[in-house]
C-alpha cells in the first residue's frame, strides 16, 4: 500500500501538472491569437516566410543554449545539491552559469550581427533570386538575435524555480510574451510602410522576450541564496553541468534544426511554403504544449530526484505513467487535428490577406503534422528521462539519426510532394527517434512498462474511432446547416471537437483505460 507521503507527492504533482497545463494552454492560446493577428495582416507572403526563417535561426540558438538544453543539464545538478542541503553551493553554481552565459552569448550575438548575411544565406537558398527578400531575412534576424542571450539567462532562473517546485510564474511568463507581441503588431504595423510592416512582429518578439526574462526574477528571493558576481569555471560541479550540457545542447539543437530544414526545403518549393508549414506547426504546438510539455516539465525534477537517489523502480513507474498520460491526451488530439484540419485552419487563420489558397497549404501540412503528435510527446519525456539519469549522449546520437532521416526523406519527397513531402520527413524522423529512445531506455531501466503502455495505447486508438466519426459528422452537419460565417464556423468546429471528445471520454472509460480514471480523480469529487 502506498505511503501517505507518496500519496501527497502524487497529489502535489497532479495539481502542479493541472495548473501548469492550464497556464501553458493559456499561453498557447495567446500564441495562437498572435498567429491569427499576424496571419490576417501578413498571410503566407514572402515577408512572412522571411520572418519565419529569421526567427528560426535565433530560435535554434535558443535551443542550444537556453530553455530545455540548459535546464536539461542544470536541473539534475541543482536538484541534487538541494537534496544534499547544499543550497548556497547550488546558488554559487547558478551564478557562475548565469554570468558566464551572459558573456559568452553576448560575444556570439555580436558575431552573428556582423556575419548575418552569409549565415542566413545558408538557410534560405530559394531567396537567392530575390535580393529584397534575402535582405529582409538578414535584417530581421539581426534584430531578433539578442533574444538568445535573454532566453539563456531565463533558462537558468526558470530551472532554479522548477527545482524548488515553483512552476506558476515561469508558466505564466510566456502569456506576457505573446501579449506584448500582439500589442506591438497592432500598434506598429499601421504606422510602418508596407515594405517594413513585418518589423512590427520582430520588434514585438524582442521586447516581449525582455518582459519574459524579467517577470520570474522576484520569485527567486527568499530561497536561501542569491546571485553573486562569480565566474568559477574551475568548480568541478560547474564543469559537470557543462559536460552534461554539451550532449544535451547537441541533441536539442539537432531536434530544432529540423524546423530549419523544413524551411530550407520550403524555400525550394515556393516563397509561401516556409510560412505555411510554420503556421500549421503553430496549431500543432497547442496540444503539444498543453499536454506533453506540461507533463514532462512537471515530472522532470521528480525524475531527477529519483535518479539522484538511485530509485530506478520508482523512476521507471513515474516515467511509464507519464508516457501513458501523454498518449491518453495526444492520441485524440492527433485524430481531431487530422479529421478537422481544414475547418480548424479556416477558423483560425482565414481572414484579411490569408485566403483559401493559404488555407489549403496549411491544411496539407497540418494533416501530416498530426501523425507525429503522440510520438513527439513521448519522445520529449524519454529525453527528460535520459537527462535526469545524467546520461544524455545516447539520446544525442538518436537525435542525429532523427535529423538524418528527416533531411533524407524531405530531400527525396519535397519535389514530387511539395509541402507534404517536407513534413513527412519530420514525421519519419520523430517516429524513429521515439522508438529508438524507448528501446535504449528499456535496457537502462530494466524495462519501460512496454506491454502495459502498448495495451493502453491500443485501447486509446480504438476509442479514437468513434471520436473521428462523430467529430467529422457533427462538424459537417452543422457546417452545411449554418454556413461559413465566423459564428457558424465557431459553432460547427466547436461542436465537432466537443462531440468527438465526449465520445472518446466515454470510450476510454468503458474500455477501462487506467489513465482515464487517474484524470477523473483530479476533478472535484472525482475518484480513480
Amino acid at each position: 500500500m502506498p505511503s501517505t507521503d507518496d500519496g501527497r507527492e502524487r497529489g502535489r504533482l497532479a495539481r502542479s501538472t493541472a495548473f501548469f497545463s492550464f497556464a501553458t494552454g493559456l499561453s498557447r492560446i495567446m500564441g495562437l491569437a498572435r498567429e491569427v493577428v499576424a496571419a490576417s495582416l501578413f498571410g503566407v507572403s514572402g515577408a512572412m516566410s522571411a520572418f519565419t526563417i529569421a526567427f528560426q535561426v535565433p530560435n535554434l540558438m535558443r535551443a542550444l543554449f537556453a530553455d530545455s538544453a540548459l535546464q536539461g543539464a542544470f536541473i539534475p545538478v541543482f536538484t541534487e545539491l538541494l537534496e544534499k542541503g547544499e543550497r548556497r553551493e547550488a546558488f554559487r553554481i547558478a551564478s557562475s552559469l548565469f554570468f558566464g552565459i551572459m558573456i559568452l552569448l553576448g560575444v556570439v550575438t555580436a558575431l552573428f550581427v556582423v556575419f548575418a548575411r552569409p549565415i542566413m544565406g545558408l538557410f534560405a537558398p530559394g531567396f537567392d533570386d530575390d535580393p529584397a527578400l534575402a535582405d529582409l531575412t538578414v535584417s530581421l534576424a539581426q534584430l531578433m538575435f539578442p533574444i538568445v542571450v535573454l532566453l539563456a539567462l531565463s533558462g537558468v532562473t526558470v530551472g532554479m524555480l522548477n527545482s524548488f517546485g515553483h512552476f506558476s510564474v515561469p508558466a505564466l511568463a510566456p502569456i506576457a510574451w505573446n501579449a506584448v507581441i500582439i500589442a506591438a503588431i497592432a500598434g506598429l504595423q499601421p504606422i510602418l510602410s508596407e515594405d517594413d510592416e513585418i518589423y512590427s512582429y520582430a520588434i514585438g518578439v524582442l521586447v516581449g522576450t525582455v518582459v519574459q526574462f524579467v517577470l520570474p526574477l522576484p520569485w527567486l528571493r527568499g530561497r536561501g541564496g542569491q546571485f553573486t558576481l562569480s565566474l568559477d569555471w574551475r568548480s568541478e560541479r560547474v564543469r559537470h553541468v557543462l559536460k552534461l550540457m554539451l550532449p544535451v545542447t547537441i541533441a536539442l539543437g539537432l531536434i530544432n534544426l529540423s524546423l530549419l530544414i523544413n524551411s530550407l526545403f520550403g524555400t525550394l518549393v515556393s516563397t509561401s511554403a516556409p510560412a505555411a508549414i510554420d503556421k500549421a506547426f503553430r496549431i500543432y504546438q497547442l496540444p503539444q504544449g498543453l499536454f506533453s510539455i506540461s507533463i514532462a516539465t512537471i515530472l522532470f525534477p521528480t525524475l531527477s530526484r529519483l535518479a539522484a537517489r538511485g530509485e530506478r523502480d520508482d523512476l521507471r513507474r513515474t516515467m511509464g505513467n507519464g508516457v501513458r498520460q501523454i498518449c491518453l491526451l495526444l492520441i485524440p488530439s492527433a485524430v481531431l487535428m487530422a479529421v478537422l484540419a481544414e475547418p480548424i485552419t479556416r477558423l483560425v487563420y482565414e481572414r484579411g490577406v490569408f485566403g483559401a489558397d493559404a488555407t489549403d497549404q496549411v491544411t496539407e501540412a497540418l494533416v501530416w503534422w498530426s501523425i507525429s503528435l503522440p510520438f513527439q510527446g513521448v519522445s520529449l519525456l524519454f529525453s527528460r528521462t535520459f537527462f535526469s539519469l545524467q546520461r544524455p549522449w545516447l539520446t544525442t546520437a538518436l537525435s542525429a539519426a532523427n535529423l538524418v532521416v528527416n533531411a533524407g526523406v524531405a530531400a527525396a519527397l519535397y519535389a514530387p510532394l511539395g509541402i507534404a513531402g517536407i513534413v513527412i520527413g519530420t514525421v519519419a524522423g520523430t517516429v524513429v527517434m521515439c522508438v529508438a529512445q524507448g528501446v535504449v531506455l528499456r535496457g537502462d531501466l530494466d524495462g519501460v512498462e512496454g506491454p502495459r503502455t502498448l495495451g493502453s495505447a491500443a485501447r486509446m486508438l480504438l476509442a479514437s474511432v468513434p471520436l473521428a466519426a462523430l467529430a467529422y459528422g457533427a462538424w459537417y452537419g452543422l457546417a452545411e446547416a449554418l454556413g461559413s460565417s465566423l459564428a457558424a464556423q465557431i459553432a460547427s468546429v466547436g461542436a465537432g471537437i466537443s462531440v468527438g471528445l465526449a465520445a472518446y471520454a466515454a470510450a476510454v472509460w468503458l474500455l477501462r483505460v487506467p489513465e482515464a480514471r487517474q484524470l477523473r480523480a483530479l476533478l472535484p469529487g472525482g475518484r480513480a
